[in-house]
């Protein structure tokens, strides 16, 4: 049975995943065979594995580092957010149907326990390391009982938990106080210690800080890692994530012609895989904004309008914000328009939807010659193909059925004039037929644009990853770090009061607060889309639980 370690963070966005992935790329170099693994994942950001699994893209990110192939294993939950109450659980791979927040938390997610378990232990028995990821906080107390991904993962395992903390947005040392200081006194013996993230300035005015918090808790940070400019890897979401005005760094280069592209993304309500347009980021010259406004389109030489989990609600959402008579003219006048899965089917002639919004027959916006069905099966699928003369690779994640009914064949959708449309997610890291795409874009918006002959995205990718494990190589104390992988949590950690509170009479995260979670194998587990019901109500803040299938969960 292999080692391990727990990532967790003091907050959400605390660099969990960056950590994690540069862990797996220090330790893959000292030729540990490692996996990595975050039970429960919430995104909107997935990848689909070549087993035709659909994962959180930070973990296939993760696998990446760590150079070995994803799989379902490394990602048993994937939470895919419909609204603000409710999610499509996707379990193993493959969707189970939608529940509310409430419902998930009201028993169903205890049941799903023996999955992650019998997930986390075939890793182990296959890798030298399994590092894993924890979501949010650990301390998040009125979640404990029902917890498998934070500590309810790490006690499961036996494994040490190292605690990540954002000093960019202060007060650090009371969050790894207050994490460690509300946990319960079993989860408190698997704390080894704490990390610092993106850390700017003298690490020597630190240091008496955390001298001071190591006589608090009693235990050691474990290094202090520098604000890293342009990471430029993929990402988990959040509801609340504002994309305006931003896009990952990956290059600071030139344009290899006379101009730029400027390149805008509609920022469309649950937008999902804007990794997309990353590869479009990479390239010297081209410029990449999300926007919202109408008029933010006028000096864009490619408006792209990227996939979501809410097609019905993304059209009315453009709608409303005129951007649909902006893509309309836009397309009257010839100027380049690229819709990526639900924006390739908004850009429609009209969409069936009884799964996913219940909305019925809902007019798109004419520009392509196409009609959406959904269907309950969730297509996923690694297509390989050409486009513009080159070789594409992709990955298709979605419920909507097209039938294409005109237009010239592009990557299983059509282009129409200069307005192209696909299902096809990534097709853009495939660098010849990019820059063939940037070309024909360059021409449609008379821009002096030539994309550069060798610009490699999965070189950068690379570079990015080893910028992750210099990081971790460079500024944490690897030797400890290998320490707790191997031999697991330190003995005889102390007690940080006052400890997690009584709820019910019991210690919540304590022995008696323990409950029976079923044990649901992983070659047991139904996933058909099926369900019991008919999917979720128009009100995605409605408190039922909603079209579930019972077998799977």
């Amino acid at each position: 049975m292999s080692g391990g370690l727990l990532v967790a963070g003091t907050t959400s966005d605390a660099g969990k995943s960056v950590v994690t992935a540069g862990i797996c790329r220090w330790l893959v170099r000292q030729g540990v065979k490692t996996a990595p693994f975050k039970a429960q994942n919430m995104s909107l950001n997935s990848f689909v594995t070549r087993e035709g699994a659909e994962i959180g893209r930070a973990q296939a990110m993760q696998a990446q580092a760590a150079r070995v192939e994803p799989t379902a294993l490394m990602n048993p939950v994937l939470l895919k957010p419909g609204g603000d109450r409710s999610s499509q659980v996707v379990l193993m791979g493959k969707p189970v149907g939608e529940m509310s927040a409430r419902g998930y938390h009201g028993g169903r997610q205890e049941a799903l326990f023996g999955t992650v378990v019998d997930c986390l232990e075939r890793l182990r028995s296959q890798y030298d390391a399994v590092i894993c990821e924890g979501a949010g906080s650990p301390a998040e107390i009125n979640l404990r009982r029902t917890d498998i991904v934070n500590m309810g993962v790490a006690r499961a395992a036996g494994f040490p938990v190292l605690v990540v903390g954002d000093i960019d947005r202060g007060g650090v040392f009371a969050s790894f106080f207050g994490t460690t200081a509300l946990l319960g006194a079993e989860d408190q013996s698997l704390v080894a210690g704490y990390l610092v993230n993106k850390f700017r300035g003298d690490v020597s005015l630190l240091e008496p800080g955390l001298d001071m918090l190591y006589g608090l808790t009693g235990r050691r940070t474990f290094g202090v890692l520098p604000y890293a400019h342009g990471l430029g890897i993929d990402e988990e979401d959040g509801l609340r994530v504002s994309m305006r005005g931003t896009v990952r760094e990956s290059v600071v280069a030139p344009p290899h012609g006379e101009e730029v592209l400027r390149v805008a993304v509609c920022a469309v309500p649950l937008m999902s895989n804007f990794t997309d347009v990353d590869a479009l980021a990479a390239e010297p010259g081209v410029v990449v904004r999300f926007v919202d406004r109408a008029e933010e389109l006028a000096d864009a030489d490619l408006v792209v309008v990227p996939g979501t989990r809410g097609t019905v609600r993304a059209l009315a959402w453009l709608r409303e914000r005129g951007l649909a008579d902006a893509l309309r003219r836009r397309a009257a006048e010839g100027r380049p328009v690229l819709g990526v899965c639900g924006g390739f089917q908004v850009l429609g002639e009209w969409v069936e939807d009884e799964v996913e919004s219940r909305a019925g027959l809902v007019e798109g916006l004419g520009l392509l010659p196409v009609r959406v069905r959904f269907g309950r099966e969730k297509v996923l699928a690694r297509p390989v193909g050409s486009a513009l003369g080159e070789a594409v690779e992709g990955y298709e994640i979605h419920h909507g059925v097209a039938e294409v009914r005109g237009g010239e064949p592009f990557l299983d959708g059509c282009r129409v004039g200069s307005v192209w449309g696909t299902h096809w997610h990534g097709s853009l890291e495939s660098d010849a037929f990019r820059r063939a795409f940037l070309g024909e874009v360059a021409r449609a918006a008379g821009r002096r644009f030539r994309a550069a002959p060798d610009t490699s995205f999965a070189a950068l990718r690379e570079e990015q990853l080893d910028r992750l494990g210099d990081l971790v190589e460079e500024h944490a104390d690897t030797d400890a770090l290998w320490r707790l992988i191997e031999a697991g949590p330190p003995k005889e950690l102390p007690f940080v009061p006052p400890g997690a509170p009584a709820v019910g009479g019991s210690v919540a995260g304590g022995p008696a607060a323990d409950v029976p979670l079923a044990d649901v194998p992983v070659a047991d587990v139904a996933v058909s889309a099926g369900g019991s019901g008919t999917g979720p109500p128009r009100d995605p803040g409605a408190g039922s639980d909603v079209s579930v299938n019972e077998e799977a969960l």
